[in-house]
């Protein structure tokens, strides 16, 4: 029998997961290009739920590229490029022992397409590693987190274009050689599934390029996963030791009824939502693939070797846990796949909360793959506002998060090999589909707003010293403090 089988092991990863271009800001500093994350406006007079589901056209990019009116937040981010050293001081606070964020592409190669790279965007996160490492932090470092060059899509269509291939593992190469005795942990993709929403932060495909978009976002996907499959064989030529991984969003989705038509429907659905992890963890194209790009009637262009590259494997399957959605027959193949689920609560932006959905996720990758697992986002966006003495007494994010984790634990004593936990933006950053500032994951409060107005000043919420009551129990201890709201 196990003994405790419900604890966390003693080097398991409690750590917090940031994107580069959420936060870094300084958008066009020390050499960095304009990515595609850098076209993303902030406006306030459409339904801000709804703007993850636009697609990008040329005009959309061009309008962006010359507005000198509107404001496109993520450009300036927090400012985490010139107060990382004290934001990671901050947080490590918490006890963290490892802290995930993504190498921005553009920094690196500013066109995407150059064969020097930027040398001061290398040396930036020569000195967040560093900073990291001091701080006691594991790097966990994601290649492409919506940063890709903007050049790549004005100039190639993005990821329908095979060359990106050669431009993405040189982009690997070239970090992979830089960082090789500072990162040992490498995520390749974030959340690669995303292609019906945030698919141009994605695959930067503007959509009046192409004649059919279905079919160029899974060339595009195609594509990518074939420059994955060369990245991880590059990777392990320059550091064995690596290890490597894959992620995906958590989008599967439950049968709405038990009429044998709707089951049929989530498999099929979630079928595609494994496409991408059943290539990088099980090395071969899945069977149920093929049958879908038919039904669909879309031409997928292979090269000569792409089967044989997609034998390179990852080490490890990351993904990010939010919400769940349910699906009935009639709706399998339409552009809004799944309905929310009326047994759940949602939060302000309408997602389902849904902690046993996370030990359903775990198990079913756990069963699919045998491969160690990192659950590298997790959270739940809220509208908060500092109190005059400058605290928040967050017990819904600490709820929150004690019931995802307590859920984790159960999935321990089903023999699940998790060995990682991220909870989204330790510290409020731009929201990724809405570019909002007021949408805050944070357990550190920062004072900006939508419009960047504020002073910029940090501040630590109650759910600060939670997390660090759970680091220093190694999961043992999730018991909310009791303490006096203000007015």
């Amino acid at each position: 029998m196990r003994m405790n089988p419900k604890v966390f092991p003693k080097d398991f990863f409690w750590g917090g997961a940031v994107a580069a271009n959420q936060l870094e800001g300084a958008y066009l500093e020390d050499g960095k290009g304009l990515s595609v994350a850098d076209i993303n406006r902030f406006r306030d007079d459409i339904d801000i739920k709804k703007k993850s589901n636009k697609e990008i056209s040329t005009q959309d990019i061009e309008f962006a590229i010359q507005d000198k009116e509107g404001r496109y937040p993520k450009r300036d981010g927090i400012d985490f490029y010139h107060t990382y050293r004290e934001d990671l001081k901050l947080l490590s606070e918490t006890g963290m022992n490892s802290f995930r964020t993504s190498i921005s592409w553009a920094r690196i190669f500013p066109k995407g397409d150059e064969l020097e790279p930027n040398e001061e965007g290398l040396q930036f996160y020569d000195d967040l590693f560093d900073c990291m490492l001091e701080n006691g932090m594991e790097p966990l470092v994601t290649l492409s987190h919506y940063e890709m060059p903007l050049h790549l899509t004005t100039e190639y269509n993005g990821w329908v274009n095979r060359k990106l291939i050669d431009y993405f593992t040189h982009f690997a190469q070239v970090v992979f050689n830089r960082y090789q005795h500072k990162v040992k942990y490498w995520i390749l993709v974030n959340q690669m599934n995303l292609i019906s929403h945030e698919s141009f932060n994605h695959l930067g495909i503007p959509e009046d390029r192409v004649e059919n978009l279905q079919e160029a976002k899974y060339q595009g996907v195609h594509n990518e996963l074939v420059a994955c499959a060369r990245s991880i064989k590059i990777g392990k030529e320059i550091n064995p030791d690596f290890q490597i991984g894959m992620m995906s969003y958590y989008g599967n989705v439950y049968p709405a009824t038990c009429k044998p038509e709707d089951v049929l429907a989530a498999l099929q659905n979630n079928q595609m939502e494994y496409f991408y992890s059943d290539i990088l963890a099980r090395g071969t194209y899945p069977g149920y693939a093929y049958r879908f790009f038919e039904e669909q009637g879309l031409n997928i262009e292979f090269g000569p070797n792409d089967l044989e590259d997609f034998k390179h494997t990852v080490d490890f399957v990351s993904f990010s846990y939010y919400y769940t959605r349910i699906i009935n027959s009639e709706n399998l193949g339409k552009a809004d796949v799944a309905s929310p689920n009326p047994y759940l609560p949602v939060s302000d932006w309408g997602w389902a909360v849904d902690p046993i959905g996370l030990r359903i996720a775990l198990n079913e990758y756990y069963d699919r793959y045998q491969l160690p697992l990192m659950i590298t986002e997790n959270g739940m966006g809220f509208y908060e506002t500092l109190g005059d003495n400058g605290t928040i007494y967050d017990d819904y994010r600490m709820e929150f998060l004690k019931a995802h984790i307590e859920q984790m634990q159960l999935a321990l004593w089903d023999g699940v090999d998790l060995i990682g936990y991220y909870p989204w933006g330790p510290i409020d950053l731009i929201s990724c589909s809405s570019s909002e500032m007021s949408k805050r994951y944070g357990f550190i409060y920062v004072d900006l707003d939508d419009y960047g107005k504020g002073t910029g000043k940090r501040y630590k919420k109650a759910s600060f010293d939670w997390y660090k009551q759970v680091i220093s129990s190694n999961g043992t201890n999730l018991n909310i403090p009791v303490l006096v709201k203000e007015n």
